[in-house]
């Protein structure tokens, strides 16, 4: 071998695995996570081989290789500032919004079933379930006992599920809309 060949610049494909261990120290400085560090090593050496046609041989390669940890660090850093942490999955969850079709179609099964109802059910709903009126304020409208307001009440709610197809137990609150709440009442209809 002649002092020119010698000389000859190595592979980087070669040299990159030289680097891992000054590269994990320097991402551990920066991220303080031992996890996070391993994947922002894992990026800059993905990046650096995607790139190694941009690497000029016989260059610093750890220098080049701690550029790009870096840049690839404060790149996540600003992408991360913009984004909502959420461990718990809170906030993501107040972000479902129920498709309005849902509601109508809902609304009009319930309507057909509210219609199917005797009158006394219908008043008595009405004026507890969707006017918010008390048992005993009903059952002073009617001139009924209060007794007889909650029995129909009662047996009304229970109808209404059964017209509905709800099975026993199953939470009426959870496919009904505003409308059909008011007039469902909140008190005693979880399961019919």
């Amino acid at each position: 071998m002649s002092a020119a060949s010698d000389a000859a610049p190595r592979d980087p494909r070669d040299e990159l695995p030289e680097h891992l261990a000054a590269l994990r120290a320097f991402a551990l400085s920066l991220t303080r996570n031992g996890a996070t560090a391993d994947d922002l090593v894992q990026d800059t050496i993905v990046k650096a081989w995607t790139n190694l046609d941009k690497f000029e041989p016989g260059s610093n390669m750890r220098a080049w290789l701690f550029t790009i940890l870096r840049n690839t660090f404060y790149s996540m850093k600003r992408k991360t500032r913009r984004e909502v942490a959420d461990p718990e999955g809170v906030h993501a969850a107040g972000l479902y919004d129920k498709p309005a079709h849902d509601g109508r179609l809902a609304f009009g099964d319930f309507t057909a079933a509210f219609d199917r109802l005797s009158a006394e059910h219908r008043e008595v709903l009405i004026l507890v379930g969707a006017s918010g009126f008390s048992y005993e304020e009903a059952a002073e409208m009617m001139g009924v006992a209060v007794g007889t307001v909650k029995s129909r009440a009662n047996r009304a709610r229970a109808r209404l599920a059964e017209l509905l197809g709800l099975e026993q137990g199953e939470d009426i609150l959870a496919k009904a809309d505003g409308g059909t709440l008011a007039v469902m009442g909140r008190s005693g209809m979880q399961a019919a």
